[in-house]
């Protein structure tokens, strides 16, 4: 299992889309339009090297170090096979 945190999206939607628009939208709509942007590049990558699987995206887990955190407000937002 690999599990992959996005710490600056609003920077990425602010370089793609413009300062306004960062500043419009809050931080959790930043987080869900970069990782819906890398897990569908992800899916497109992984299945040009013919693998199979899923991608989830998770609310409520976080890393500190070496020990995985889960939050009692958990939840798997979407669930993509490939």
């Amino acid at each position: 299992m690999i599990l992959l945190k996005i710490t600056n999206a609003s920077d990425v939607v602010a370089s793609k889309a413009g300062k306004l628009f960062e500043k419009m939208t809050p931080e959790m709509i930043d987080q869900k339009l970069v990782e819906s942007q890398v897990i569908q590049q992800m899916i497109d990558q992984l299945q040009l090297e013919g693998l199979k699987g899923q991608i989830s995206s998770v609310k409520g887990l976080d890393l500190a170090d070496d020990t995985l955190i889960t939050n009692s407000s958990f939840k798997i937002r979407t669930t993509k096979t490939f």
